[in-house]
């Protein structure tokens, strides 16, 4: 396989699975745009997304699907609401954000969201 095959959108050897986000499509969600990976990907029992998140977030939860959110990058002012509290942000932060957690993000940001269960739209709840 040539090293172009290789960084593709999905490429599979037996052992491993290479994800190369900058190849996955945006799609809109909650909090953003997010680029969804490893859904098909029988054998992993979560997905991971890069989100890249707008300012205009809206607060929802998952009664399955448990999120970690590791900060790649975010301005100054950036924050996390879990429920009623509000967390200051920054890069390299690692947050998990467990079923029925009401939780939005506040702030232009860029996201690392391993999800697990595989993500499920039908389990995006807002009040």
């Amino acid at each position: 396989m040539s090293a172009e095959a290789a960084t593709r959108s999905s490429s599979r050897n037996a052992g491993w699975e290479i994800v190369d986000f900058a190849e996955l499509p945006g799609v809109p969600c909650p909090c953003g745009t997010s680029r969804r990976a490893l859904a098909d990907t029988q054998d992993f029992p979560g997905t991971i997304h890069q989100v890249d998140i707008s300012n205009d977030a809206r607060v929802h939860y998952h009664k399955r699907l448990t999120e970690t959110y590791y900060i790649l990058s975010c301005g100054p002012d950036a924050q996390l609401q879990l429920d009623q509290e509000r967390i200051a942000l920054r890069p390299g932060m690692c947050i998990v954000i467990r079923p029925g957690v009401r939780h939005r993000a506040i702030g232009r940001m860029q996201v690392l969201n391993i999800v697990v269960p595989k993500f499920d739209p039908d389990d995006e709840w807002f009040d």
